[in-house]
Parts: structure tokens; sequence; C-alpha cells
């Protein structure tokens, strides 16, 4: 009798529950298909100290597995970690003995909460605003247009210098009677550079407006890094002018997920993130975030964090995560035909193909059949790498693959029009934006119709679009390249994002 762990989806409830070992069976089956964070393999989504500390974090969590953040007077122990969490964050980012702030579940929420604390401060203190405006690098999160999205407000995005970093006189020209937040980041995801804070805090300053830090990658990495003596520009709470700062702490500050801190520089600044209504039947609701309830694991997981790595644990991961970061930044630049995108301020490495025999993207295919997790971008195309302390040991097999990918596709040109490569490579060039949006729209629907899977990139997977793309990339990529090509030799700025 086959006693394989059953994967295939399940339809409805079964009429008896599963015995708990056929139960964990089934979902160990499941899951051995996903990406292996822990071998090395995945340069985002997944950020770890090591088995220890995971096992510490489980069971911090499992302590607190039932209980619910939503009634502090009820689970008083939670508030007074989130408060501990609160007050450890705001001497890591150096905050004023004035700081106040709340945990959140990630760094969308922290960016959504930023985002309606400013435009509700507005509306209390400037309440001729129609349709409130923020002003952002284009490389800022994209939970900032979610937010804005949610919330009715317009974003201007500002543009970037040939750093990667926003240009500030560009951005200070944005600005007008409507914008009601600033934003910049520490450092930006895609490139991994850090904006130019101290500038924009002082147009905040002579605006009299809010100016939120967005440091969800950097919050609890770049103070490690200044203190082991790797030159930073300042950024945090030292900078007057800066309101607010998100950081993860499900990412760098290796909490289980999901854990953010949003810090305010003062109660005046922090009161209109909260919400409150008097009229409900059920009585008085308040509440400091986005959700309703609030796992109790979260919490008790990120004051954990914090208390079993000290400050002794996060130098040590900073130290081995800043010699991997400036190993694949040193050994990937030296790989004839590709470049290594912006400074390294922090360690996120982003990569792409400089050569135009090669193809970014068929490149990152190469990669993927050797077990290597891809993060693609796009405008420009490149690879990006957030890059861990365990990911000290993996350096040298990265680089090893990637020599020997450049060599592979250099030698098969053809490559760039099949596969992923061909799908990645007609959606970063499109045009119009609107085709691709969807396109976009089709593979959710896809993903979440009844009985939906996720969608197979390869060009194989039946769809018109996939049938699309196999018959027509390469001539469409052709096309698309040469009409980057003129606008360039005309002088045209690369598509931003707006």
């Amino acid at each position: 009798m086959d006693r394989t762990p059953s994967t295939e989806p399940v339809e409805r409830i079964p009429e008896r529950g599963l015995p708990r070992e056929e139960l964990l069976g089934r979902l160990e089956a499941m899951r051995s298909g996903d990406a292996d964070w822990k071998g090395g393999r995945v340069f985002s989504l997944v950020y770890t100290a090591g088995d220890e500390h995971l096992e510490t974090l489980k069971r911090a969590s499992e302590l607190y597995f039932s209980e619910n953040g939503l009634n502090p007077m009820a689970f008083q122990s939670l508030r007074r970690m989130e408060s501990d969490v609160v007050r450890m964050a705001t001497e890591l980012l150096h905050g004023p003995p004035t700081t106040v702030g709340t945990l959140t579940s990630g760094g969308t929420e922290s960016i959504l909460l930023a985002v309606k604390t400013a435009r509700d401060r507005a509306r209390r203190k400037r309440p001729w605003i129609r349709r409130p405006e923020i002003v952002l690098p284009e490389t800022a999160h994209v939970a900032f247009d979610k937010a804005a999205h949610y919330f009715g407000l317009k974003i201007r995005f500002a543009p970037l210098k040939s750093d990667w970093r926003v240009d500030v006189d560009a951005y200070r020209k944005l600005i007008n009677r409507n914008t009601v937040l600033l934003v910049a980041s520490a450092p930006q995801y895609p490139h991994g550079v850090i904006d130019p804070i101290s500038e924009i805090a002082a147009i905040a300053r002579k605006k009299r407006l809010p100016f939120h830090v967005d440091a969800c990658v950097g919050g609890f990495i770049l103070p490690w890094l200044e203190q082991l003596g790797h030159p930073l520009p300042l950024w945090d709470f030292r900078v007057a002018g800066v309101t607010s700062i998100s950081a993860d702490l499900h990412k760098y500050g290796f909490a289980a997920k999901g854990a953010s801190v949003l810090l305010h520089v003062d109660m005046e600044h922090m009161k209109d993130q909260f919400f409150i209504s008097t009229d409900w039947s059920g009585g008085v609701y308040a509440g400091p975030s986005v959700t309703g309830t609030r796992p109790g694991g979260p919490i008790a997981a990120a004051w954990a964090t914090m208390m079993a790595l000290g400050k002794e644990g996060y130098l040590h991961h900073a130290r081995r995560t800043l010699d991997a970061a400036k190993r694949l930044h040193a050994g990937l630049a030296a790989i004839d035909g590709l470049e290594v995108m912006g400074p390294p301020d922090a360690t996120i490495v982003t990569w792409r193909t400089v050569d135009p025999q090669l193809s970014t993207f068929a490149v990152a295919d190469v990669l993927k059949t050797r077990g290597w997790h891809i993060d693609r971008q796009h405008r420009p195309d490149s690879v990006h790498l957030t890059v861990m302390s365990h990911h000290q040991e993996v350096v040298d097999d990265y680089l090893r693959d990637v020599r020997e990918a450049v060599a592979h596709v250099r030698a098969h040109p053809e490559l760039k029009g099949s596969g992923e490569a061909a799908m990645y490579g007609v959606m970063a060039k499109v045009p119009v934006r609107g085709m691709v949006k969807k396109a976009v729209l089709q593979v959710m629907q896809q993903m979440y119709s009844p009985g939906g899977a996720a969608p197979d990139l390869s060009g194989g997977g039946g769809g018109a679009l996939d049938e699309a793309v196999a018959k027509y990339a390469p001539r469409a990529l052709e096309l698309l390249d040469k009409v980057e090509g003129w606008r360039t030799k005309v002088g045209l700025a690369p598509r931003g994002r707006r």
C-alpha cells in the first residue's frame, strides 16, 4: 500500500479529521517543492539567524499562539512586549525621548499607516486640500502605490540620477500646496542605495511637511553596519526633519513573520494613526493599526529575537552579511559583460548584463536551472540579491554559476527569445502598460479561480498569453529593443514609474 502523503488539492472538509501524523506528513510533502531558503539558494523572502534561533522563535511564538493583542487590557504582557520593542528600536534608530510607535504585521502595513497618518494629519491641519499628494522616488516600495490606491492620494514620482539615488532638484519641484508627505528610502529595495535623506529632510523642514524614511529593509542592518565601520550617510532620527521611520523586524531583525515597527518622532505626529469609533453597538472601538485581531505569536517572537540575539548577535550576523555582500559585489563586477548597479551602501547587490549579446533574463533562466531562486527586476532589466548572513557560505557557488551561465548565454543567443526570458523580457519592454496590467490580471485570475494553480511562465502553460509569447517573443523583443535604442539616441529619458 502506497504510504506517500497526498499533495492533491482539497475541495471539501473531510468527514473525519486526519490523524496528526498523516496531517503533518501532508504538510511536509506539500512544502517539498518550495524554494530552498535554508540552503542559501534564495536571496529574499526569508531571513534567518540559524536553526537554534529559529527554534527560539518557534517556542516564543507558541507560548502566545492563541493570545490576541487586539485588547491590551486582556493581554497586558503583549502590550508590554510591544512597548519594549518600540523602545529598543528607538534607541537603535537614535530617536529622541519623545519617540512613539507600534508593531505592525509587516512593512506594507507600516507604510499604509504612515501614508494614512499623513493624510489624516493634513485633513486636521489643512482641510482645504481636496486631493492630497505624496512625493517619492521612482524606486520607493510599491506599498506606497498600494497605500495611495487604498486611501485616495496622488503620487508624484521623482526620477533618479545615474547613481540610482533620487534627484533632489527634481524631487523639490514636485512639491506643491497639495503635498501631505515626503518619502525616501534607506535603502531602496531595487538597487540597495540610500536616498539623500539629509537633503530631503531640509526640504521637509522648510516646507513644514512630514518626512517618512522607509527603512523596512535597512532598519535592522544599517545601524550595525555603521558600528562595524562601514561608511554610511546619516539617515535615521539623527537627521532633523525625519518624522517617521518604518523598519521590518522580520527582515534583518530575524523575527518571525510578520513583524515591523513604525516609529514617529512624537505623539503629535502619531495621533492621526489611531482609529477610534464610539458609535458601534458593540461598544467603543479603538485600534493603533490596520488589523483588528493582532496575533500574539509574532509580537512575542519580535521581543524574543531582540533579547536572544542582543547587540553581539546582531553584529555577528551583520559582519557575515557585509562580507558576503562585498564578495558578491566584487565578484560580479569582475565578470565580463556584467555591471553591478549602484554603490554598495547596504547589503543588497543588483546586477545586469551590459553586453548587447547577453540577456539578463536569459542568464537568470540558466541560474534557475541550477537551483537558484531568481528575483527579476525591470526598468532596467536586472537581478536582485538581498544578501544575508548564511549567504556567506554560498558566495563562491553563486559566482561560479553566474560565470558559467553568462558563458552559456553568450554561446546561445537564441535563449533570449525562449522560456521565462522571453516572458519577462516582453513584459519589461512593452511600452503600453495597460497591456502588461491586463496580462498580469489574467495570471492573477488564473491563480485565484476555483482549482487555480501557480502559472507556468516557461511558455508551455498552454494559455493564450503563453502561446503568444512563444510565437512572437523573438520578433517582439527585437522591435522593442530598436524602440528603446531610438529613444536613447534622440535623448528621451527611459520610461519611469508613473
